[in-house]
């Protein structure tokens, strides 16, 4: 990859640990990899699961996720930033209230608020905090279909209700939102919208059975391109192919969901 200014450009991702390392700031950290840019982390909890269930969530503490944050920000020229599993309200605050400021920085909100199994990683708090202090300053949303239902408050079933929606978070002060159409049957198809058009992104659906991280992976990319200085729409058409070819080359490493190929 040709650097801008010859610089190699670094993305941050702020979200829990996951010690399968199929999602996570551990699957973030490889995505920004594959996409040679250089990757910090924040931990917002530490998870007890596996490639079948999440088992236990340990918190950790705002005030150090906000040190952390301190850390990463205050040394190193980040152009973009991407959140994930942020577990409880204050951590949200805490984390909105550290990236208000940041001059230049794209930053993908990942507003995850469940594991593959079900279990509840955003409490209620938190996801009204998502709301009102992240999705104002975000760049993009990467919502699933239930995300996104929370998030504004109405059912989200089909590309018609997840284009209303995607134009509803725009609307609430992101520049854009990706709504993404996985769990729906048919192809993989999700819609984009920045205010101005709309797109959707189609792909086959790959079988195989379940996969683990395709929401973190997917978010993890678009952050890495956006630092690496591409634009917007192109960034998250490659993400979209390169998610793709992850679920396409994902094996069954553990005994539960099967693990994303992050390769390029």
């Amino acid at each position: 990859m040709c650097y801008r200014d010859g610089v190699r450009p670094v993305s941050l991702t702020i979200a829990g640990s996951d010690p399968s390392g199929g999602a996570g700031l551990q699957a973030d950290l490889a995505v920004f990899a594959a996409f040679g840019v250089h990757g910090t982390s924040v931990a917002t909890a530490l998870t007890v699961q596996d490639t079948r269930a999440v088992r236990a969530v340990a918190p950790v503490a705002a005030d150090v996720v906000r040190a952390q944050l301190d850390a990463v920000l205050g040394d190193f020229d980040v152009r973009a930033a991407k959140t994930g599993m942020l577990h409880r309200e204050e951590v949200v605050i805490a984390v909105a209230e550290r990236l208000q400021g940041e001059r230049g920085l794209a930053l993908v909100v990942d507003p995850v608020v469940a594991a593959s199994d079900g279990s509840a990683l955003l409490d209620a708090p938190g996801i009204e905090a998502v709301r009102s202090l992240l999705v104002p300053i975000a760049t993009v949303l990467t919502p699933n279909l239930r995300e996104a239902e929370l998030l504004v408050g109405r059912p989200v079933r089909d590309a018609v209700e997840m284009r209303a929606a995607a134009r509803a978070l725009v609307e609430r002060g992101a520049r854009a939102a990706l709504v993404k159409g996985g769990h729906l049957a048919g192809d993989a198809v999700d819609v984009f919208y920045d205010g101005r058009e709309f797109r959707e992104l189609t792909a086959p659906r790959i079988g195989g059975g379940t996969v683990h991280g395709t929401g973190c992976a997917m978010s993890a990319a678009i952050a890495a391109q956006l630092a690496a200085g591409r634009e917007l729409p192109e960034a998250i058409a490659e993400a979209k192919r390169f998610v793709t070819r992850a679920i396409d080359g994902a094996t069954a490493i553990g005994r539960g969901a099967r693990i994303l190929d992050l390769r390029r």
